[in-house]
């Protein structure tokens, strides 16, 4: 047996240890707010106009007119995720990144996440731009400085690194095209360097979180592929790599990337893509466009540089959406207005019949009501016995006065709340668990008399997992006991919801 005085020392020992690591923690977090402070740029100036793009304003902006007119993508109507985007002079790669573009125009995202490689600064991990703007010929755009300190100091390899950016053109030339497309919206410009495996889960988790239950988040992944003197080679490395981002094979790609078969300069931000993309229920990759310089330029001849550019989009497999942004937006008002009319006459709004066939279908529709970020109601009804907009009336009627669980809405209040609805696609009853989708699929409980129902995003708010999520809504929805979801008498349903809100338009 040891003696006491060697114990004693021991514990000393592992004592200074856990002092010291402690330290430089608290160092390192301190290391990383002061370089914040002293090396972000209030306005990062481009650093590749006028070589990559034009720099005269008028010039870029009818640029870019001119690649949104000519391309044709087929309509999406489904909400789009993220994209991959080239990244080349617009002269090269211009064409092929408009694709992805038309398909997000005019759409409402709050926050663009775009992750690009680092071509010029060698560096190991990831470099996340803290606060400030980034100015192009179009203007400026600020960064989301409270999602972007989600992401920093949380891991030593995921930090501000300045010089990451100061020549670097990856983020930079997608931040036109969001002009010419997108309206209100903040940056999260992402530099990554030479990253593991581990790394990329590691960002794709922290941004997962931060994300949360929100919809009007886009991913730009900023990447070229093939580079090389081989037209006839790139168009086969690329097709084998298009067949990777097709099957979303994040770790597949990884290691065809650090073995050379396959070829991406952005790799790292398109491997953090799917794993994101998969972990948020986003599992289609369509590939809208490819090209290469041999073939824009018609030098197919072997010993000429040739860069291959593609644009994908991500979204739900065989999510198509059931209401266009016209749809609703007039559902929204039809909320709006129906609660405001109760509140001040205590009877229901008349509503001439509405003539677009999609609002005349009869669906499941909650309708939850935020003040200041906090639920202040909340009612649904999961089938729907009347045309849809008159659901939404009535259940916005209800959530405003009729939850129970809160005070009804006073008139003076109304100013502040935000209203969010969820239209929901017909309940399907399933024989096994293993087919619910988190964060896809909404669930309905039901055993006897007892019956409960989450949908699909409070797996998303809540973090649970499919075993937390189905005992919680036992216990706390249906009045079952937690584990009820396991036994065959307990009836199981699925569906998916289309949530939209006024904050997004």
């Amino acid at each position: 047996m040891e003696s006491a005085s060697s114990v004693e020392k021991k514990l000393k020992v592992s004592g200074s240890k856990n002092k010291m690591q402690k330290f430089l923690k608290i160092s390192l977090f301190l290391l990383v707010f002061i370089s914040y402070k002293l090396y972000a740029e209030d306005i990062k100036q481009p650093s590749v106009a006028g070589s990559f793009y034009p720099d005269n304003p008028r010039e870029l902006s009818e640029m870019i007119d001119k690649f949104l007119e000519i391309v044709k993508p087929e309509a999406i109507e489904a909400d789009i995720f993220a994209l991959i985007s080239p990244h080349a002079g617009y002269g090269y790669s211009g064409q092929t990144a408009s694709f992805g573009y038309k398909l997000i125009k005019d759409k409402s995202y709050k926050t663009v996440i775009v992750i690009g490689p680092s071509h010029y600064y060698g560096f190991s991990g990831v470099s996340v731009y803290p606060e400030g703007s980034f100015r192009t010929p179009l203007g400026d755009l600020e960064v989301d400085k409270e999602f972007a300190q989600k992401l920093l100091s949380q891991d030593p390899e995921i930090i501000f690194e300045p010089q990451a950016f100061q020549k670097e053109h990856s983020v930079e030339v997608q931040l036109p095209f969001l002009q010419k497309t997108l309206k209100d919206f903040k940056i999260v410009p992402i530099v990554m360097g030479d990253c593991s495996l581990w790394v990329c889960q590691k960002l794709a988790e922290l941004l997962k979180e931060a994300i949360g239950s929100c919809k009007d988040i886009l991913v730009v992944a900023s990447t070229d592929m093939y580079h090389g003197y081989d037209y006839q080679e790139a168009e086969i490395i690329d097709n084998l790599t298009l067949t990777y981002l097709k099957n979303m094979d994040a770790e597949g790609l990884y290691y065809g990337l650090r073995e050379g078969r396959l070829q991406l300069c952005g790799g790292w931000p398109t491997v953090t893509t799917l794993l994101l993309a998969k972990k948020l229920g986003y599992d289609k990759l369509t590939v809208l466009n490819y090209t290469n310089s041999a073939e824009l330029t018609n030098k197919k001849i072997k010993g000429i540089w040739t860069v291959g550019y593609s644009s994908c989009t991500i979204l739900k497999k065989g999510e198509q959406a059931m209401l266009d942004k016209g749809q609703r937006k007039r559902l929204l008002e039809i909320a709006r207005n129906s609660i405001e009319t109760y509140l001040k006459t205590g009877k229901k709004l008349k509503i001439n019949q509405e003539e677009d066939p999609a609002l005349l279908k009869e669906m499941g529709v909650f309708v939850t009501l935020h003040e200041q970020g906090e639920l202040r109601g909340c009612i649904g009804n999961l089938i729907g016995n009347q045309p849809l907009y008159l659901t939404v009336r009535d259940m916005a009627i209800e959530a405003a006065v009729g939850d129970p669980r809160f005070l009804p809405v006073k008139l003076d209040e109304l100013k502040d709340i935000e209203i969010e609805i969820s239209v929901l696609s017909p309940l399907e009853k399933i024989d096994d668990p293993a087919k619910i989708k988190m964060g896809r699929h909404g669930v309905l409980i039901r055993r006897g008399f007892n019956s409960g129902v989450y949908l699909p995003q409070v797996a998303v708010e809540t973090g649970w997992s499919k075993e937390e999520f189905l005992s919680s809504l036992c216990a706390h929805k249906a009045g079952l006991p937690p584990d009820a979801w396991k036994d065959k008498s307990t009836e199981i349903y699925i569906f998916t919801a289309e949530v939209f809100s006024e904050d997004n338009y």
